[in-house]
């Protein structure tokens, strides 16, 4: 069997030849930057508190993820903080949205179920099946639920880009960091993000319709004239 070889790339040897390659390089590291630099300065007079967040009608949560059918802890989080923000009046219809790509996987219904547990009535929560990720999500609460101006509801390490996605999409956003253990999933979120950032920035830019976008759902609409 032939031997395979490989080659290591040759360094310049010309200073010039070295000075285009440092600059090449400190250009990549710019580009590579640009999209976080974006999704922090698109947010970061959005973020606030769950005590300091305006009253707002509408909270969205992002799915994020189940454990044989229930919500995922990191999930459960969320959940958990758009119950207190419904409890304390600063919210009166909380969106659920996540992926029921698959019959037996269904995120925003365990997500009604937890919500109804903690004190959210039935009535005031609506759930969008098609959330398949950030960008849908927004996109889908604009032109499908009529959503204008939203409470969202994530991890900190996800909040910024939910929040300049959301107002790429034109929902006027305030963003609600919720706390988390810094474990393995934390740092691996907050790995994500910087590639994500990437997508983030494209989708704002060329904005392109969710994977299913379907009819116009009045479900937002009729909760909140319940709660009227």
């Amino acid at each position: 069997m032939r031997r395979v070889t490989f080659r290591r790339p040759r360094l310049p040897r010309t200073r010039r030849g070295q000075r285009r390659l440092v600059q090449a390089v400190m250009a990549g590291c710019v580009l590579a930057l640009l999209p976080a630099t974006w999704m922090y300065v698109a947010a970061d007079d959005r973020l606030r508190t769950a005590a300091d967040v305006p009253r707002t009608d509408v909270a969205v949560v992002f799915g994020a993820g189940l454990w044989d059918g229930e919500p995922s802890p990191y999930l459960a989080h969320r959940l958990d903080a758009a119950a207190s923000l419904y409890r304390a009046g600063r919210v009166e219809v909380v969106l659920v949205t996540g992926d029921n790509s698959r019959e037996d996987y269904d995120e925003p219904d365990a997500m009604r179920v937890y919500l109804t547990r903690h004190g959210v009535p039935d009535g005031r929560i609506v759930s969008d099946y098609a959330g398949f990720d950030t960008w849908d999500s927004c996109v889908r609460a604009k032109k499908i639920f009529g959503v204008d101006e939203a409470v969202l509801i994530s991890q900190g390490f996800h909040i910024r880009r939910a929040v300049a996605l959301c107002q790429a999409a034109g929902v006027e956003s305030y963003g609600v960091g919720v706390d988390a253990v810094h474990d393995a999933t934390w740092y691996y979120g907050g790995a994500r993000e910087t590639l994500a950032a990437g997508k983030a920035a494209l989708d704002a830019v060329f904005r392109p319709d969710p994977r299913f976008l379907g009819p116009r759902e009045p479900g937002v609409e009729r909760a909140l004239a319940t709660a009227e």
